[in-house]
């Protein structure tokens, strides 16, 4: 055989070769998909366990153990305001076995606060779904001496930069500034990598207030340890009726609440993004999903992954349109 012919012998193979190859993959995507799970699912939390997030995330795992007859490990990624964990999701395959249960802070807050992230909040990620929506509480040591909201205030422009506020996420830490933005008070941030481990050093009296979720805030609230002055949202918690919101305790236009949501890394097949979804869907209705957001004062929410998408987009807007107005710099 001359080289020619050999020549055009070995790209024929090569080509073949190639094609077989995509075919396989294609039939390989399919069959992913159709069988899925096929294999345990990993919620990856970006906050400590115990925390709003964690506690949403283990309540839909039960529920989509039940419907999938797969296991679903909960592994909990604190620190760095969720990076850790949203960077882990962006780099696992986009298979739909490793599924970010997140919030606003990774997904709306973080692109403001930090000049570098080292993931995309759009690009890197498949919206599945929204899960829920609630409010935030403002609270102090049950002896403190601030009764209210004014009493607050009232001491804190008494002694600007001596008292101070815990946040372990974004969410908390955007609703302290705006906080002071709006009521013209100098208040030292504290930062945590998670709202529990803020509340601990409340109740140990290391910080002196902080505007946590109602999924933490709530049972030390009913235990008596710490003491509720506000509720962030223009509506009053169904959980603290009694807990005027901060607009009604004088902190006139103050609106500050949170979000969960699913996510997948960017390139999972829209047919596993699909099964997922109706999964998910389906958990937000459970009885331990119901138990958690009747206990956190907070509602389901459940979405398209194109109306998660665009949802995303806009809140993004607003939560930077929101830390812009706090006067708070990226770090």
């Amino acid at each position: 055989m001359n080289t020619s012919l050999q020549g055009m012998t070995s790209r024929r193979h090569a080509l073949a070769v190639a094609l077989t190859a995509a075919l396989c993959a294609g039939f390989a995507v399919q069959a992913q998909a159709s069988d899925y799970p096929a294999k345990p699912i990993t919620f990856v939390v970006p906050f400590a366990a115990g925390s709003a997030t964690d506690q949403l995330a283990r309540a839909l795992g039960q529920s989509v153990t039940n419907d999938s007859k797969q296991s679903v490990i909960v592994d909990n990624k604190a620190g760095a305001s969720g990076m850790i964990a949203a960077q882990q999701v962006a780099k696992a395959a986009p298979d739909g076995y490793t599924v970010l249960i997140t919030t606003n802070t990774t997904q709306s807050a973080n692109q403001h606060l930090y000049k570098k992230l080292p993931y995309d909040p759009v690009k890197s990620f498949e919206p599945v779904t929204g899960l829920g929506k609630g409010g935030q509480v403002l609270v102090v040591n049950s002896s403190a001496p601030y009764k209210n909201v004014g009493d607050l205030i009232a001491a804190a422009k008494a002694a600007p930069g001596k008292l101070s506020f815990g946040s372990g996420s974004s969410s908390s830490r955007v609703a302290g500034e705006m906080l002071k933005q709006l009521a013209g008070v100098d208040i030292l941030h504290v930062p945590y990598k998670s709202n529990p481990l803020a509340i601990t050093d409340l109740l140990g009296g290391q910080i002196n207030m902080m505007i946590t979720d109602t999924a933490t805030g709530v049972p030390q609230i009913k235990s008596g340890k710490l003491r509720a002055l506000g509720y962030s949202t223009q509506t009053r918690s169904p959980q603290l009726p009694d807990v005027p919101t901060l607009d009604e305790a004088g902190v006139k236009g103050y609106d500050m609440g949170y979000w969960f949501a699913a996510y997948v890394p960017a390139g999972t097949p829209k047919d596993v993004v699909a099964r997922l979804n109706a999964l998910l869907k389906n958990a937000t209705t459970s009885e331990a999903a119901n138990s958690f957001f009747q206990n956190s004062g907070s509602e389901a929410w459940s979405t398209t992954p194109d109306e998660r998408g665009r949802f995303q987009i806009t809140d993004a807007q607003k939560w930077g349109k929101v830390i812009k107005a706090a006067g708070i710099q990226p770090e």
